[in-house]
């Protein structure tokens, strides 16, 4: 339990600091009152800011400054050094800043500045070109961002979220991770609380399905005959597990992870349980296996590679990763797959039958593209859209798992599947429905738990011809740069989350140069 009576640690800032004090990374944490407060150097200007991410509260100081902007080493938020705005997610909330008055080589921080976001940039709503109705489908990632975005940007038409999911918009990267673990409590899990979307005008429609999009007629049909007119379309519809076709895997006793229910229902059922079998070594099928080694079950990994995330890490992470696994008692049936499940036994190809209370399925998710298809939209492997994440359809914008845009940093049209892209896909998409026209040229970030250890990956690399290892992978100190024709498409980190920020960096410059 933390020391409610700790006194804050470094000088005290109001008192003046000199800038000889600050250390080589133009760094100083001190505090104001009670409050730990972060002071920044950028050529001549000093600002002051919490010290912690709003996100899962990373330590920005261990972070890296670029132009006027601060970005968090854990998950690569990024923050304005002068109004303190969350400008990339996973943050989505502001950092609070402070007044700094300089006094020849002395520094001293003032009062608690008043939290600024952006201003509005879209057309004002009188405008008759201003969307006076926006839709989104879709209650993940993507449309949550889109939602706040829109208000943040000070949009004051009507927003209209539909989910079919039973639960308003929740940190999904949490319910395979601590949630699962049982190191989070559920109300860790909700992005906003309950009494957010009406206060913030957003009329939120849960456990309601579209059954039809109407571009032509700028309508939404619902599963059960309703009608919503709209000005905007946001389709954010994500992804859904994929099932495998085999004996028995209808059976109550087979679970998937995707939803809030989905996560409750898995810890329930491990309740008592003693024995699980988890189908597929992809992330989501390895974070569960360490959330429910962590709740002390007995786990098997059933997989038909050589290698867990081999085809996306390479040998040597997917050997690391193996490693890390079966130290924590985690038992792998590597080039084999299941071919039933009855009587509390799972079978695999090879006749191994393994003991089994329950089975999670972590083969991979496809992308939920019926509404799209159904609306007449372009497709390519996923939604088609362009850089400002623009349909085929006139004022139709796609996000998230389903859109598929083309990528300023490989140079090839791509789709993915993570949270953060789908946040910030969310985010652009919004700006670009009040006018703004702005592409979207995010480095892909995502990151994936593993017990004590975390994987860092930014960028995107399908394929390479080249990796360049870095450090000790096996030491849990280094990393792995996947290259093509000699350019650098991504890398994947192991506690060098410094370098993996200036490896962003550098591949956001390459391909802005």
């Amino acid at each position: 339990m933390a020391d409610t009576d700790a006194k804050p640690k470094g000088p005290d800032l109001t008192k003046g600091v000199t800038l000889a004090a600050f250390a080589d990374n133009g760094m100083l944490s001190g505090h104001v009152g009670d409050e730990e407060v972060l002071l920044v150097k950028r050529g001549a200007e000093v600002f002051a800011i919490a010290p912690q991410c709003t996100h899962y509260h990373g330590p920005l100081a261990d972070g890296l400054v670029v132009g006027g902007t601060i970005r968090c080493p854990w998950h690569h938020a990024c923050f304005d050094l002068k109004s303190g705005e969350a400008l990339h997610a996973p943050a989505i909330d502001p950092l609070d800043c402070w007044k700094v008055e300089r006094r020849d080589e002395t520094i001293f921080v003032r009062e608690k500045m008043p939290q600024a976001g952006s201003k509005a940039k879209g057309k004002p709503r009188g405008s008759d070109q201003a969307p006076r109705k926006i839709v989104i489908a879709g209650g993940g990632a993507a449309g949550f961002a889109a939602t706040e975005m829109l208000r943040r940007h000070d949009y004051q038409g009507e927003i209209i979220m539909v989910s079919d999911d039973a639960a308003p918009p929740v940190d999904r990267p949490n319910l395979s991770k601590d949630y699962l673990a049982g190191n989070a409590p559920e109300e860790w899990v909700p992005l906003r609380p309950d009494d957010y979307y009406a206060a913030n005008g957003i009329q939120l429609r849960l456990g309601t399905a579209i059954g039809r999009v109407l571009p032509r007629d700028k309508q939404v049909v619902l599963a059960d005959g309703g009608t919503i007119a709209y000005d905007r379309l946001l389709i954010a519809t994500g992804a859904e597990p994929i099932r495998l076709p085999l004996p028995g895997l209808a059976s109550s006793d087979v679970f998937t992870l995707r939803s809030l229910a989905d996560s409750r229902a898995i810890i329930a059922r491990a309740e008592g349980a003693r024995q699980v079998v988890v189908l597929g070594a992809s992330f989501i099928g390895l974070e569960v296996a360490a959330s429910l080694r962590a709740r002390g079950l007995e786990v098997h990994v059933v997989a038909p590679e050589a290698r867990p995330l081999e085809k996306v890490l390479g040998p040597q992470f997917g050997d690391v990763i193996r490693a890390l696994h079966e130290e924590k008692g985690v038992q792998f049936h590597l080039n084999n797959t299941a071919s039933g499940f009855e009587g509390g036994q799972v079978t695999l190809k090879d006749g191994t039958k393994l003991g089994a209370d329950f089975v999670v399925e972590g083969v991979g998710v496809r992308p939920r593209l019926q509404l799209a298809e159904a609306a007449g939209l372009a497709l390519d492997r996923g939604v088609a859209v362009n850089a400002q994440l623009q349909t085929s359809a006139p004022d139709v914008y796609a996000a998230g798992d389903i859109a598929r845009w083309p990528d300023p940093h490989s140079g090839a049209s791509i789709r993915v599947e993570h949270w953060v892209v789908a946040e910030r896909q969310g985010q652009t998409a919004a700006k670009n429905m009040l006018g703004e026209g702005v592409a979207f040229a995010a480095m892909p970030f995502f990151w994936s738990q593993h017990y004590d250890v975390s994987i860092n990956y930014v960028g995107h690399a399908e394929s390479w011809d080249e990796l360049a290892v870095e450090g000790d992978l096996k030491g849990k100190d280094g990393l792995v740069r996947f290259r093509k024709a000699g350019r650098t498409l991504a890398v994947a980190s192991l506690f060098r989350d410094l370098e993996s920020l200036k490896a962003e960096v550098a591949m956001e410059q390459a391909a802005a140069g």
